[in-house]
């Protein structure tokens, strides 16, 4: 691939953001395409070792805070037309109840997601300190019964952790997705 089929397909994948974002990535992608063909790389090898540019642009995008991105969303947007307005206004009895649903339905599942990880992870060193008791009393098969318990508890909630961790971050970039209206 080229330095300039790199930077078009860079912004295209950065559609989305303001027109200085993009000219700011473009430029900083091009000086680190010129640098590497000063370093004696030719254009194909540069371009290849910078990566892949829908990556990229993903991730620059996803790192842009949501705001900026609503805001150049909005600006670029055409006026609605007159029906459109009153198909708003009207509708509102229906849509927004139905947005608040959808949006109150989403955080419950994370916050219960993430408060079930932060159960079983607080279980880990109670059990823990449960075992001990259980040693103290005389109790040992119990105690290490408590302490393979805590070392499940404390395996599971790191794999939660993870797990959960990507799916936010999944739906996050859902989530920018539609608002800003791309496909890829």
């Amino acid at each position: 691939m080229t330095k300039q089929e790199f930077l078009q397909q860079l912004e295209a994948g950065l559609s989305g953001l303001p027109k200085g974002d993009i000219d700011e990535q473009l430029r900083f992608y091009s000086e680190m395409i010129d640098d590497r063909m000063e370093d004696g790389l030719t254009e194909e090898e540069s371009v290849r070792q910078i990566g892949d540019p829908r990556e990229i642009a993903q991730s620059i995008i996803s790192e842009t805070p949501i705001s900026r991105l609503v805001k150049e969303k909005v600006k670029n947007r055409a006026p609605l037309g007159t029906l459109a307005i009153v198909l708003l206004v009207l509708g509102f009895p229906l849509w927004f109840p139905l947005v608040i649903t959808v949006f109150s339905v989403l955080f419950g599942i994370f916050i219960a997601l993430w408060a079930t990880n932060f159960a079983v992870a607080v279980s880990a060193p109670a059990l823990l300190g449960g075992s001990v008791m259980m040693f103290v009393r005389g109790n040992i098969a119990q105690g290490f019964l408590a302490i393979g318990a805590a070392m499940v508890a404390a395996g599971l909630a790191i794999l939660m952790f993870f797990a959960f961790k990507a799916l936010t971050k999944a739906v996050a970039i859902i989530i920018r997705r539609i608002i800003i209206g791309k496909d890829n």
